[in-house]
């Protein structure tokens, strides 16, 4: 179908897969809970495998199942682990030392990313419905094992609601002054319910904590908007390295095949950075926070795009820049390729999983939902942004421009993101410890 036609439909179907866990998440949150819409979601995810059995062809009923599944999956995997605070414990030695909850989380999302790269490369449809048939079967047996977040009604409106209220007063027709006052230290301060003089509204059932886990929430949400540039530097890796290496000497190897390359070095990269590199820099006393790495991950993914391998395939090509529609291909072998996939691999390993884990730490545990389905929305943003380059950059002889914008997007992305957090980065100990809020606590003392 052509390049530029592939690229935009497998870009498509990377929108609608990432802008469907909106959905999932607020259903979970307000509705039905992460175990029950994770149920429904394996429900619909199955019927829709059915369809791509029958039919072959990919259908829009298993991305609406993706939909609901990857908002809430990994917060129930992550929520099994029930401490929030540091605290210290003696080792068998003697040794008294501190543990980290944050750390642990990490490690959590570090090996789920691990194992939902296992099964990457679909040889046929079966093969994956076969091992999705095993989730209703886990989901069944572990149904009063789980610790279960319960729905608390849609907590987002209440969220708009406190922000509303805080930001009473703090309107100029300057915009520079009303954006000084919309993010002033004191901003949040005056929408506690313990500074509200007089009758407070009817809406406001929560307490001072929770106003705190909001504003921390929200700061997360903050941080993902740098997330659409990065995924757009990512997402060439499915569409546009995999047409380029058709048009190198492949020595037998289908051109799809180096794809492969990324989650088996997930596969092996994730253990050595968990059992051994995380370590050795904690040892040796480097801080190397959450947002530290999701900045040295924006600044790893700007290497495979630097598009000086795209240029001498032109240059070696029998039909120069128009090599797609060459009949002989480069003599460079495709194997060349293998460096942008291992160094993706990388970038998502500090960037993508770092990013999972700050979504879940960051939330209110009733909104985590919602707060893991902005950060996945982010995908979605960078595949309705990726939608136009598919139809100018990526085909010949543009490829070369298509992956030096892709690199320096990455550049420029990873100096700003850093410039913009680099002060909440000074702050993620004193996040992670905030006291838990509740919500409804009001309507409760009511009733006695």
């Amino acid at each position: 179908m052509g390049q530029r036609a592939s690229t935009g439909l497998t870009t498509f179907y990377q929108f609608w897969c990432y802008v469907t866990p909106l959905l999932g998440a607020y259903i979970a949150d307000a509705h039905w809970g992460r175990y029950k819409t994770i149920c429904w979601a394996v429900v619909i995810a199955l019927i829709g495998h059915i369809i791509l059995i029958i039919s072959g062809v990919p259908g829009v009923i298993e991305k609406s199942g993706t939909g609901m599944f990857k908002a809430n999956i990994s917060p129930l995997v992550a929520e099994q682990y029930k401490r929030t605070k540091l605290f210290v414990i003696t080792t068998k030695s003697g040794e008294r030392v501190i543990v980290d909850p944050s750390l642990t989380t990490l490690r959590v999302y570090m090996y789920f990313y691990e194992l939902i790269n296992f099964v990457g490369f679909w040889l046929a449809y079966t093969l994956p419905t076969i091992v999705f048939l095993l989730c209703p079967i886990i989901l069944y047996l572990g149904r009063n094992r789980y610790s279960r977040s319960p729905p608390t009604g849609s907590v987002l409106a209440t969220a708009l609601r406190l922000w509303r209220y805080a930001a009473r007063g703090k309107w100029s027709l300057n915009p520079v002054k009303t954006y000084k006052n919309l993010t002033a230290p004191g901003f949040w301060e005056n929408a506690k319910p313990s500074k509200v003089v007089g009758e407070r509204p009817a809406w406001m059932t929560f307490d001072d904590q929770w106003v705190d886990e909001v504003q921390r929430g929200l700061k997360a949400c903050a941080v993902f908007f740098c997330f659409p540039l990065y995924w757009l530097t990512y997402n060439q890796l499915n569409n546009n390295l995999t047409s380029q290496a058709a048009t190198m000497t492949l020595h037998g190897i289908p051109n799809d095949v180096l794809s492969n390359l990324d989650p088996f070095a997930l596969i092996i990269l994730i253990p050595i950075c968990d059992l051994f590199i995380y370590p050795a820099l904690r040892r040796m006393g480097i801080n190397f926070s959450a947002l530290k790495k999701i900045t040295l991950g924006f600044f790893t993914g700007l290497l495979p795009w630097l598009g000086r391998r795209c240029h001498y395939i032109y240059k070696t090509n029998p039909c120069g820049d128009q090599a797609s529609l060459c009949d002989g291909v480069s003599p460079l072998n495709v194997w060349i390729q293998s460096g942008s996939y291992i160094l993706i691999a990388i970038s998502e390993i500090f960037a993508s999983i770092t990013g999972l884990e700050y979504a879940f730490t960051k939330a209110p545990k009733n909104m985590r939902s919602l707060v893991m389905s902005v950060f996945l929305f982010m995908s979605a943003l960078s595949s309705a942004l990726g939608e136009p380059s598919s139809v100018t950059l990526s085909a010949d002889p543009l490829l070369v421009w298509n992956y030096g914008v892709m690199g320096v997007l990455a550049l420029v992305t990873g100096i700003v993101f850093w410039w913009s957090v680099r002060d909440l980065d000074a702050r993620e100990d004193e996040l992670n410890n905030l006291a838990e809020g509740h919500v409804g606590i009001h309507n409760e003392n009511e009733k006695h």
